[in-house]
């Protein structure tokens, strides 16, 4: 593995290498830069909500994360770095590597493997299934994200079931606007952490592209929790005429971690790095193989009009052994979306509507096989097929009432079928199916009586239909459906102000109410101990409030702080009601302080709070919050025609000791604990 990680860092610097460098034109490294620390979020426009909308005129939620913000990141390999002054939003890293569990307002607490109730979309493709669940972010490498964008609250009627917490907007770099540029970075730290990035890209006339591959590993903090991952990503942005875009995109993903589950109380006491004692002797791991082909583009018509549309196909290798068995799955997705828009200008008033339908496919092959141990496979225990496909058709209209008003509504109806092929020669056939359809609507204000402040408030409703992860682990047999799940049903409220106070404040507050039926559990059983089984537990309703705050006291510095509070507790059944969600601590804070002495150096110091949570819905145990401090620094400089900058940083510099996940277990296993100090350092090389 060493030399593999070796032989990509001179297959990185050779690329480089053999570029022309008289034809180079460097990329961007914004510690570089001179550049204010304090920019007015009203000059974001949006495209989050299918319409490319001045954020000011949205009445939802919404949160920014820019490339300057992208560029702090320690190691560049999660969505947890990317998203830490993203109020509402929980993320928690389970092993120190990509595989993450993330929620908005409580929505995908309880995902065992992957990501619900969120949409996610890269490049303006989805990342998520039929059924609206992403099974990873392996695809995005997180070096080379632009911006991000993240809407929360119910967005059903925007994108359909499986968005029902909000949805997650994407955008990677494009290549420099000159006819060739390049970038080499290198990142190294604790636990033996690796990653190599190398990328290229310029415009040529009509066509502006840029390729990038990257190389990550490292041993993990507790035993059996090493990872690597391989990504290659290409896009190309073609203009053939004024009115033409087309947007081809090419990825390869691959991605392995051991799995070292989770510890009881007594274990994390006695040695916080140890593995589950099944962990090593079944070698629990998974390993996931991606590649995806798709192509997006806009066609500009005459009368303001325009069709946006994208098209893809996603294969899927997915491997994972538990103590039970050893599974193989194959994943066959195709997609597409086609979105008609009109603009109509009546003076004062002006009205944007947009008529569309998603379409999605998927098929899954997946067999399981007994595990004899160190994930040796012996019995077949199933063999099926999974095909599963949606439709949905969305109506959105946007009316802008003069400079002051805009008035937002969406409808949208959404079918999900699933059907399973037991194809095992025994006497019992688990085949089945489960169908979801659902309609949906969404319907928002946003006021802006003054250039520096607006209000906003909004109705929507979400769909949660059970994911393909929970109907295929069936409590009652290895193999067929879970037949007792039924869709998560939703509704909410909110109503919040954003603006900003002179030239050296913003801040963004927001509160909201959601009521949620059939809402989802988690649980496990001692037959078959570490595996994850869902259930529809009963009713619950949340309340909350989102703060984002920014103050730049003098130009060389910028404070920023987000602030969330949770109060979600269950209403059905009895014997639940008024008990806490698991997972959903009630206060978490991020603070973030950078300071710019000079141009080319940037100083920054941060911390991070998260109050105690209880691991279940019985509330039987709550886990302690925890407060971690982190530094970085990065210095930038150029050098006969490079941008060079070096970076460094420690994350919980006090070295202080707590849990980065829990999960549901009745022998105890609820906890996987975090890595303490951890120190990072990097170089990037632009050319």
């Amino acid at each position: 593995m060493k030399n593999l990680f070796c032989a990509s860092h001179l297959f990185l610097i050779f690329l480089m290498v053999a570029s022309p460098l008289h034809a180079v034109e460097p990329l961007t490294i914004a510690a570089a830069v001179d550049t204010p620390l304090y920019v007015n979020p009203f000059v974001y426009t949006v495209t989050a909500p299918r319409m490319e909308i001045p954020l000011r005129q949205s009445p939802a939620a919404t949160t920014v994360v820019t490339d300057e913000q992208l560029q702090a990141m320690p190691r560049t390999i999660a969505v947890d770095e990317a998203v830490k002054l993203v109020p509402g939003v929980r993320v928690e890293n389970q092993a120190d590597g990509s595989r993450v569990h993330m929620s908005i307002r409580g929505q995908g607490i309880l995902t065992e493997r992957g990501i619900r109730g969120i949409k996610i979309l890269l490049d303006g493709l989805p990342l998520n299934d039929p059924t609206g669940f992403a099974p990873d972010l392996y695809d995005v490498d997180w070096a080379t994200v632009q911006r991000l964008e993240v809407l929360r609250g119910p967005a059903a009627a925007l994108y359909g079931g499986g968005s029902s917490g909000g949805v997650v907007n994407i955008t990677t770099q494009d290549g420099p606007e000159k006819p060739l540029g390049g970038e080499i970075y290198s990142n190294a730290g604790s636990y033996n952490f690796e990653k190599a990035l190398g990328q290229i890209g310029g415009t040529s006339g009509d066509v502006n592209y840029r390729v990038s591959a990257s190389r990550m590993q490292s041993d993990g903090y507790r035993v059996h929790t090493a990872y690597h991952g391989n990504n290659i990503y290409a896009k190309l942005r073609w203009d053939p005429t004024p009115s033409v875009r087309i947007t081809p995109i090419f990825a390869w993903t691959e991605y392995f971690n051991e799995n070292a589950e989770g510890l009881n109380a007594l274990q994390v006491q006695q040695d916080r790095r140890m593995a589950n004692p099944d962990a090593v002797p079944f070698n629990e791991y998974q390993l996931t193989r991606r590649f995806t082909n798709g192509l997006s583009g806009v066609i500009k018509l005459p009368r303001q009009q325009d069709i946006q549309f994208n098209g893809f196909f996603r294969m899927s290798l997915f491997e994972e052994a538990v103590p039970s068995s050893v599974q193989h799955r194959t994943f066959l997705t195709p997609g597409a979306s086609v979105q008609y828009n009109r603009h109509c200008d009546f003076g004062w008033v002006k009205n944007h509507v947009s008529l569309g339908s998603d379409v999605q496919g998927q098929n899954i092959a997946e067999n399981r096989f007994k595990n004899l141990g160190r994930a040796r496979q012996d019995t077949l225990l199933s063999n099926q097929s999974i095909n599963q496909n949606t439709i949905g058709a969305f109506l959105l209209d946007r009316v802008e009432l003069g400079s002051q008003w805009s008035v937002n509504a969406g409808l949208r109806y959404d079918h999900i079928r699933n059907s399973l092929l037991d194809d095992k020669a025994d006497a019992q056939d688990l085949s089945g199916k489960a169908n979801f359809e659902k309609t949906t609507a969404r319907f928002g204000a946003a006021f802006t009586p003054r250039r520096e402040w607006n209000l906003y408030a909004n109705w929507g409703q979400g769909f949660l239909p059970p994911a393909t992860e929970e109907l295929a682990n069936n409590p009652a047999q290895q193999g067929g459906f879970n037949a007792g799940l039924a869709a998560a049903t939703s509704q909410g409220e909110e109503l919040g102000v954003r603006g900003e106070i002179g030239q050296s404040v913003y801040y963004d507050v927001t509160g909201f109410h959601l009521q949620t039926d059939k809402d989802f559990d988690r649980y496990r059983i001692s037959s078959r101990p570490l595996e994850t089984f869902y259930r529809n537990l009963g009713s619950s309703r949340r309340y909350g409030v989102e703060t984002l705050l920014g103050w730049s006291p003098v130009k060389s510095v910028l404070v920023q702080a987000a602030y969330t509070y949770s109060d979600f507790t269950y209403t059905k059944p009895d014997t639940f009601k008024g008990n806490r969600l698991p997972n959903s601590p009630v206060h978490m804070t991020y603070v973030d302080v950078e300071w710019r002495p000079v141009a080319d150096l940037r100083i920054g110091a941060s911390s991070e709070m998260q109050s105690k949570w209880t691991i279940d819905s019985q509330n039987s145990v709550f886990v302690n919050g925890y407060t971690l401090y982190h530094l970085r620094a990065a210095y930038g400089w150029s050098i006969a025609g490079m941008n060079l900058e070096i970076a460094a940083s420690v994350r919980n510099i006090l070295n202080t000791p707590y849990i980065a996940f829990t999960e549901p277990d009745p022998d105890g296993n609820s906890y996987q604990p975090a890595p303490r100090a951890e120190y990072f350092g990097s170089l990037r090389l632009a050319l």
